[in-house]
């Protein structure tokens, strides 16, 4: 891998491309996708993909009541030297 980002070539770009997505970078504005077109064709291609699988599978959040069964289950199967400090939070 180059020293400099803005010389990554595109190969080096793309291998560290799920490090950057995975650490919540926005990577649009990563130095290599200002001069390499075929690097922002491909990362608008990932954002595609991705908008379209969150479309498939929506975020749906639990209910207030099943997260008080998943904390009362977490409580019941505590060792007794942790149960202090489950209920105090």
């Amino acid at each position: 891998m180059t020293d400099h980002p803005g010389t990554m070539n595109c190969a080096e770009f793309q291998a560290q491309l799920p490090e950057l997505i995975g650490s919540g970078a926005n990577t649009s504005d990563h130095p290599h996708l200002r001069s390499c077109e075929r690097c922002r064709a491909f990362l608008a291609d990932l954002e595609t993909i991705a908008e379209a699988a969150r479309q498939l599978f929506p975020s749906v959040e639990p209910s207030e009541k099943l997260w008080a069964r998943i904390e009362s289950a977490i409580r019941d199967e505590a060792p007794e030297d942790t149960q202090d400090s489950l209920t105090q939070s």
